[in-house]
């Protein structure tokens, strides 16, 4: 019998009142994992309710007590390592060792932010009056939603739940409807350590219905969603009706610089881990490469050995694949469309170019040389393992292409040269830059993009506030 989901609701398991299914499915087998409910209106607003129950007395718990439920967390997820790691492999096609780095990531940022319960801190303001003391004190939101993408559905869970949290929130998560088995593991950890109730709430459902009903209801004080832009566009409109506050992380378009002076092995090894991770389909992952003149021959030539050497295959049954499928048949589709017509329009086809017969929604590591800006290619995001090189003769071309998109997110720039990488950090426009390295951010740091990749981040200190409101009261007192 198919393994059915439910709702985690103020503390209990709940059946959904929808009597709609969604199935979830192996993309490497096509087989079918499990069912989860298409929540409605009814679900996600008794989630809301819980969440709005709960919020004042789990904000009144001193920020230390509410970090000790954290590292509980923290600790119970750490126990479940290799089934949580199991899970993400089978419902999202990522590779093992990957997954184990998810879930190991996924604890220590949840001991990261319960760490910030005796860190974040108001402020005292000097006054134009003798006789008065400024205070800024910073607040929680209250109750605050947060809509979770497929690419990275356990970790998600963290970068919203751990902040919101510690900040004296409460919250409803969506996970995806692609792979949410692993939010309820999560759920179970929170019901084996009878965690408050109504703190943590997880609705299943699509995004157009139960993301839709977070976004606008007039109890959510912060919606927070990572996915498309589409998406984010559509969370915007939503929650503009209530004046709420969003916090939006989408698509990425991410260059790499390879300048003349550039370690060219290191550049290689560097671009091919940030292009195949999760098999391409990460918001920073390298999406294009822009190469000197000089380098161009060897770094493709270079390239296209590494693509070769590249194992691709069911992550569940060799522990050894570096690329596991793509998440869906439409995912897949998409990419082989986007390749073909890059072909059509003059692209060169160096290697790969094509979907991997037999199940599962496998598409070739793939390499397009004589690519030109104005390609699809070079201008929308790809979200899989693809990767189209072109050349360039300065610095300034180089950062004038690489500007030249509706993203912001992630680049990346390889050279020795601290003059080089002092003016391109000045003049890129993205939220985040690489010098020499792959592109892989840190959980004390800010992911946060600009443009069309999003509004407002996540991670660090920055990303803590996001959760947080000021209050500031004007004191005046007897001299």
């Amino acid at each position: 019998m198919t393994k059915q989901l439910h709702h985690y609701i103020n503390g209990q398991f709940k059946p959904s009142t929808s009597p709609k299914w969604i199935d979830v499915i192996n993309p490497a087998t096509e087989a079918l994992i499990s069912q989860i409910p298409q929540g409605n209106d009814h679900d996600t607003s008794q989630a809301i309710s819980a969440a709005k129950a709960a919020q004042n007395s789990w904000e009144a718990l001193p920020a230390v007590e509410r970090g000790r439920w954290l590292h509980k967390i923290a600790t119970a997820i750490r126990e479940k390592h290799l089934l949580i790691a199991q899970t993400i492999v089978a419902e999202g096609g990522k590779t093992l060792p990957l997954a184990m780095t998810e879930v190991e990531v996924t604890a220590d940022y949840f001991d990261y932010m319960a760490e910030w319960a005796r860190r974040y801190e108001g402020e005292i303001i000097n006054s134009d009056r003798p006789n008065e003391n400024i205070f800024l004190f910073k607040k929680a939101i209250g109750v605050t939603s947060g809509i979770l993408p497929w690419n990275f559905p356990f970790f998600l869970i963290a970068r919203k739940v751990a902040p919101a949290l510690i900040t004296g929130n409460t919250i409803i998560i969506k996970p995806s409807e692609l792979t949410p088995n692993n939010a309820s593991i999560f759920c179970d950890i929170l019901h084996s350590l009878d965690f408050p109730k109504g703190v943590i709430n997880v609705v299943y459902g699509i995004g157009q219905e139960v993301g839709q009903i977070l976004a606008s209801h007039p109890d959510i004080s912060m919606v927070s969603l990572t996915g498309s832009v589409q998406a984010g566009i559509a969370t915007m409109q939503a929650a503009a009706k209530n004046v709420t506050k969003v916090s939006l992380e989408l698509g990425g378009k991410a260059p790499a610089i390879v300048m003349q002076d550039a370690d060219i092995d290191l550049a290689v090894k560097a671009i091919v881990s940030s292009r195949i991770i999760n098999s391409g389909q990460v918001c920073n992952c390298v999406e294009r490469v822009y190469v000197h003149h000089s380098h161009y021959d060897t770094l493709v030539e270079k390239l296209i050995e590494a693509f070769k050497a590249l194992k691709v295959g069911d992550p569940a049954k060799d522990e050894e694949v570096d690329m596991g499928p793509l998440i869906s048949a439409t995912a897949c589709n998409r990419v082989a469309e986007m390749v073909d017509e890059a072909i059509e329009q003059g692209a060169k086809l160096e290697i790969g170019g094509h979907k991997l017969s037999g199940k599962g929604y496998f598409y070739a590591p793939t390499i397009l040389s004589q690519v030109t800006q104005d390609m699809k290619i070079m201008r929308e995001e790809i979200f899989g393992p693809v990767l189209p090189i072109m050349t360039f003769n300065t610095l300034d071309e180089a950062i004038f292409l690489a500007n030249d998109c509706d993203y912001g997110l992630t680049s990346s720039l390889y050279t020795r040269n601290i003059n080089y990488v002092m003016k391109a950090l000045r003049q890129l426009k993205f939220g985040e830059t690489y010098i020499n390295r792959e592109n892989f951010e840190a959980i004390q740091g800010f992911h946060a993009g600009c443009r069309k990749s999003g509004i407002g981040g996540a991670d660090g200190r920055h990303g803590l506030e996001e959760y947080l409101q000021t209050h500031v009261a004007y004191v005046e007192f007897e001299l």
